[in-house]
């Protein structure tokens, strides 16, 4: 699948990767500070954003869709950079095709199966009664019951097109099924991404937790660790100069430590 792309600036191809019912849009900050040196192409992965929707959502076709964009697009060999299911996604692809990343950046996520709590997420979400006519404020109100953080209902409902004919810009049924997989982690015991690996952990989350280590240097074997600071799941949000700051520092220096 050809997913649709952002792209932005001129040089080394630095590709960006979006969380679960996020989109490209989503890292736009992070694209706007890169651009004066890199070439920036944030994606939208299936069933978000403007990409394709189709049934099949794993992260052995998402890896896929990423390395086939890539190449049509002709930004590959790239440094990917991706966000929670995005970083699982970003280190599949890196398993997958070492040849084509030349450096992997993975945000508070490990190589880990979760159980996040998306499923009655998703299920509010396909609740909702698309009346027309519906407004933001009257979906926020549905949604305070199943989702009562006001930022996360807020960053949900930019998936949502309003007006006389409400509609989901996201393929909602299809990741609601998909969650157990995207909550998951499967990697051929075989693979290795021998080059420069760094996560990057919101002080304040507990995705990337110190025992998970021995997994991520198992298949990563020069992965490197940063703990930013106040910052919890959402670190590019939560810390957004720090995140920049950690991430240029990688993306610039010869052995890609921090």
């Amino acid at each position: 699948m050809i997913l649709h792309a952002v792209e932005a600036g001129e040089g080394e191809p630095i590709v960006l990767l979006h969380g679960l019912f996020g989109a490209a849009r989503n890292l736009g900050a992070v694209q706007r500070a890169l651009a004066p040196r890199f070439r920036v192409i944030a994606l939208d992965l299936r069933n978000h954003g403007a990409s394709p929707h189709a049934a099949q959502m794993d992260y052995p076709t998402m890896a896929a869709d990423v390395l086939e964009t890539l190449t049509e697009l002709d930004g590959l060999p790239a440094a990917l950079i991706g966000h929670s299911m995005g970083g699982k996604t970003a280190m599949l692809a890196a398993l997958t095709r070492p040849d084509a990343v030349s450096r992997l950046l993975v945000a508070d996520i490990a190589p880990v199966s979760y159980v996040h709590g998306n499923e009655p997420i998703a299920e509010a979400l396909m609740a909702l009664k698309l009346s027309p006519g519906l407004t933001r404020l009257a979906a926020d109100a549905a949604l305070a019951g199943a989702v009562p953080n006001a930022s996360m209902r807020g960053f949900l409902l930019q998936n949502l097109v309003f007006g006389e004919r409400p509609h989901w810009r996201i393929g909602l049924a299809e990741i609601a099924r998909a969650i157990p997989a995207l909550e998951g982690w499967e990697a051929p015991a075989d693979l290795r991404y021998g080059g420069p690996t760094l996560f990057v952990a919101g002080a304040l989350s507990d995705y990337v937790r110190p025992d998970h280590r021995p997994a991520i240097r198992a298949l990563f074997p020069r992965a490197r660790f940063v703990t930013l600071k106040n910052a919890g799941h959402w670190v590019h949000v939560d810390n957004p100069l720090g995140f920049v700051s950690v991430l240029k520092g990688f993306l610039q220096s010869r052995d890609a430590t921090p």
